[in-house]
């Protein structure tokens, strides 16, 4: 696509790559420039040099945001460690990742608020996701609560404790991330979101000699990695998604650097490291216990650590030992932020630079197949004859899910049985239909006992009484074994997972079965094309009724389910 005249918005803006991206993208003229970090100082930092670099452009061309985007608005400025320790920041936190994402939670989201305020018609996302999740460090949280556990703390520390544990799960965390980015992009009508990975070991193997003073490899690394990759399959899943953005990641499998070399202060998490001097006679003896940390009790210069160091961004200050070490040939190696920033660009504007993970992942996996397709036809003919020798309807058994697969499937079973055929279906009243189902349900305990023990309840047609076995598959279980009955949970949960005999129910079957004989009518009767797949022969000129493709032709038209790729 043209980047002439888009708003394009850059997150992680002022890391290595984020600054590459931003300054290449001028070239490309596009109309705004949405310039993005964790920090104040950060963005300021990058929009000043980017104002220096290139003074002729408007003022408002480089518009700056800051704060983390996997919070909500509201925390994006505080520090996570303070969300953490604050029972009533950690229990929204909790909330925001846990519990299903409703319109509330997506609107409150930092992402959302951001793409809703500049809608950007293109986003480049150069934030190293998987590090700023896994190195949360689920491991040194559990050291923690191991240790509550064991001394046998108070509930209500327990109770803390197993909360921050539940806050650094990884994979809920990404989940909800992808969940509120699809649809805030959804909503600001994104075209196009290209993602800056990371494979997390720096395109090095399991025998990366870099550890993070645990046993090699690091786990913490491999958290890093796995996160990474569930990442890119999220994405790759997002690619699939009919009427999405389209949706790219490029991932670099070396060192990335750099952004500058000087000679300076060193720091460490943004602060400068302090020097010490221990004469020889104060040396610990080893003896007892080693305590791992300790304050005030060793002598301070006054000094700060100064060196020669390059800086590699998100990946830290390196001296030239370390990164002579780490970019040697056999080692990480490395790539530029450049290099990365011209691959970016080119395939946002539709190029093929070879880079892109999800154009990989979706040529290298084992799409359906022609065999396949044709034996189809044979296993649903096996079915169908093992049904008429056993005087079986085979309908659904709650095995694949989501109960509102059974629910239809069932719904549509019955109003076989009674009207035959698609056109008994419309041409009876509601009322009608209603009455014989409800009667059928009645009659037929067979059938009725089939419906209830896979979880599927059946709701009769006062819309007031509910025929159950001992489990339902809706409501899910969350926790509560009981919950309020009212209006507006009865809608929800007949729509998901409940056999709904009310005349309501039945209008929509109706409206359903309807629209889908007009769509088949309106396809011109001397059109032999390839075009069409659901025509009168697929539907058997509406005399029979399958219910498994009346389905499915639901889940695509009324769902917005279809698969993208075939």
């Amino acid at each position: 696509m043209d980047i002439a005249n888009k708003t394009v918005l850059v997150l992680g803006a002022w890391g290595l790559v984020g600054n590459a991206v931003t300054r290449k993208l001028v070239s490309e003229r596009p109309k705004q420039i949405i310039v993005t970090s964790l920090k104040e100082s950060e963005t300021e930092d990058h929009i000043n040099s980017l104002k220096q670099e290139f003074p002729n452009l408007p003022e408002d061309y480089f518009i700056p945001w800051w704060g983390n985007i996997f919070v909500r608005n509201d925390f994006k400025d505080s520090n996570r460690y303070d969300l953490l320790n604050n029972p009533e920041t950690r229990k929204t936190l909790l909330k925001d990742v846990m519990e299903e994402m409703t319109e509330d939670v997506l609107k409150a989201s930092a992402i959302y608020q951001l793409l809703n305020q500049y809608r950007p018609d293109i986003i480049v996302d150069c934030i190293n996701s998987a590090t700023g999740i896994a190195y949360q460090d689920v491991y040194s949280t559990y050291h923690t609560i191991k240790k509550v556990i064991e001394r046998n703390a108070p509930v209500e520390e327990l109770a803390a404790e197993t909360e921050k544990l539940l806050c650094t799960q990884y994979i809920p965390q990404l989940i909800r991330h992808i969940q509120i980015l699809y649809a805030s992009m959804n909503f600001a009508k994104t075209e196009c979101y290209v993602k800056i990975g990371t494979s997390g070991t720096g395109g090095m193997g399991l025998n990366i000699p870099y550890t993070h003073s645990e046993e090699k490899p690091s786990r913490v690394l491999l958290s890093k990695s796995s996160v990474a990759g569930a990442h890119t399959l999220l994405l790759f899943l997002m690619g699939r998604t009919p009427e999405g953005p389209i949706t790219k990641e490029i991932k670099p499998t070396a060192a990335i650097a750099w952004k500058k070399i000087d000679f300076g202060e060193i720091k460490k998490r943004g602060k400068a490291i302090e020097l010490f001097d221990v004469n020889i006679e104060d040396a610990v003896p080893l003896a007892g216990k080693l305590t791992l940390q300790v304050k005030d009790q060793f002598n301070k210069t006054g000094e700060t650590l100064k060196s020669v160091f390059i800086d590699t961004g998100e990946n830290g200050t390196f001296s030239r030992g370390e990164f002579e070490a780490i970019t040697a040939q056999g080692q990480m190696e490395y790539v530029t932020p450049e290099e990365i920033a011209d691959d970016a660009i080119f395939e946002i504007k539709g190029g093929n630079t070879g880079h892109d993970i999800i154009n990989a992942l979706d040529n290298a996996t084992l799409e359906p197949t022609y065999r396949a397709g044709f034996m189809q036809h044979t296993a649903v003919e096996k079915l169908e004859d093992l049904e008429n020798d056993y005087n079986q309807n085979s309908v659904a058994f709650e095995l694949l899910g989501p109960p509102r697969l059974s629910k239809l499937l069932h719904e549509i079973n019955l109003l076989k049985i009674i009207c035959g055929n698609f056109r008994g279906i419309v041409e009876s009243t509601a009322e009608e239909l209603s009455d014989k189902l409800f009667s059928l349900i009645k009659e037929n305990s067979k059938l009725r006992s089939e419906i209830i023990s896979i979880g599927i309840p059946i709701l009769l047609p006062d819309g007031k009484n509910l025929l159950r076995g001992e489990e339902i598959k809706i409501p899910p279980f969350r926790g509560d074994n009981e919950l309020e009955i009212n209006d507006e949970s009865i809608k929800l949960w007949s729509h998901d997972g409940w056999v709904d005999l009310r005349v309501e129910n039945m209008k929509a079957w109706q409206n359903r079965i309807n629209k889908l004989i007009s769509d088949v009518n309106s396809i011109p009767s001397n059109d032999t094309s390839s075009m069409h797949v659901r025509n009168r022969k697929y539907w058997n000129n509406f005399e029979t009724i399958d219910i498994g493709k009346v389905v499915g032709w639901l889940f695509i038209d009324e769902e917005r389910g279809e698969r993208m790729k075939a």
